[in-house]
């Protein structure tokens, strides 16, 4: 399967500084993803991140390693293979506490997995060792079994030979445990060193966080006086953009009043004008009079006329009255006559009926 990722998180990387040992250089311009990778072929874990084309943490995981936390958002550690120190910066608390954890984690992974490799391999030189105990007994059963002093004489080479083996065995062992016990003093020196590197970068730290404190104080100091002046600014330009919508309004009211003044000046120019048709107006409002006096005359005329059609128009609707009442007595009259003439018929259908 190769190496697959079992735990993603997004940071910004840090490296020790290779000169001073120190200072925190930045690895990345921003958080990039930073993630724990895996290899089942191998049995081993590394710390992976990648910045565009770049690596920037190639970090194998060892049951040495320690995960510290320097900050509520920043931790560490170093990497003898690498000779570095890696810091990690996250955005929140919760963050670093789950990668602090997940590297712990991994860690005892590893260690397992370093301890499975010994026992097997102690596993192995034991199960070899058997073998060669098992030869021992074949070949004295041999020598005991074959009874002259030649065949035991020639039983006894392969013993030595035997025995040989199993000093070169043993030799090997420990030529290889020597090497081990080097290379164990060696990381055991390189972990004291980085260790007396993490304890100077610590006290570095710390001086670089009183520092700190001092430089956010006069921040805050500078920030106050800059507020202070922003405040002042904000208010004259308030004063300004004030001042500004007045001068507009008073603008505004300028070209309304030159609007009204102009319309003024055109309805006084209209006056004017009709002013010099007023005679020819009184001519016409005379002659107009004139008109209207004939017109009521004539009106009154027509009214006359009116009232005399209207009094013709009532005897006229009085005599349909009239006629309309003759006209219903007929009708009932008739209606009567209908309905004798009706029984009549009735009864000469009866007649007819019985004759």
């Amino acid at each position: 399967m190769g190496e697959q990722p079992i735990y993603t998180t997004r940071a910004h990387v840090f490296q020790i500084d290779p000169t001073t040992k120190k200072n925190w250089v930045p690895a990345s311009k921003q958080a990039v993803t930073v993630s724990y990778f895996y290899d089942s072929t191998r049995n081993s874990y590394r710390i992976i991140s990648v910045d565009g084309s770049k690596v920037i943490i190639n970090s194998t995981i060892t049951p040495n390693m320690t995960f510290t936390k320097t900050s509520q958002k920043f931790g560490q550690w170093a990497d003898s293979r690498a000779n570095t120190v890696f810091g990690l910066g996250f955005a929140s608390e919760q963050q670093l506490a789950k990668f602090s954890e997940k590297f712990q984690e991994v860690k005892e992974a590893a260690k397992l997995a370093r301890d499975k490799s010994q026992d097997k391999g102690e596993t192995l030189s034991n199960h070899s060792q058997e073998e060669s105990g098992r030869d021992t007994p074949s070949s004295n059963r041999a020598s005991s079994i074959n009874g002259t002093d030649d065949e035991k004489f020639l039983h006894v080479e392969p013993e030595e030979a035997l025995l040989q083996t199993e000093n070169e065995h043993l030799k090997s062992a420990i030529e290889q445990s020597n090497t081990s016990a080097k290379k164990w003093e060696t990381e055991l020196q390189t972990l004291r060193e980085n260790n007396a590197r993490l304890v100077d970068a610590l006290q570095e730290s710390s001086a670089n966080v009183e520092s700190w404190k001092k430089q956010l104080g006069a921040c805050k100091e500078e920030s106050d006086t800059l507020r202070e002046k922003i405040a002042e600014l904000e208010a004259q330009c308030n004063e300004a953009n004030q001042e500004k919508q007045r001068n507009a309004q008073l603008s505004v009211r300028v070209q309304e009043l030159e609007a009204e003044l102009h319309d003024k000046e055109q309805e006084l120019e209209n006056l004017r004008k009709q002013a010099e048709i007023i005679p020819q107006l009184m001519a016409e409002c005379e002659s107009i009079t004139t008109k209207l006096q004939t017109a009521e005359s004539r009106n009154k005329e027509l009214e006359g006329r009116v009232d005399g059609l209207q009094l013709d128009m009532d005897d006229s609707q009085q005599k349909q009255v009239n006629m309309k009442g003759e006209l219903k007595k007929f009708m009932d009259m008739l209606d009567g006559k209908i309905d004798e003439l009706h029984e009549f018929r009735q009864g000469l259908s009866k007649l007819g009926v019985d004759n």
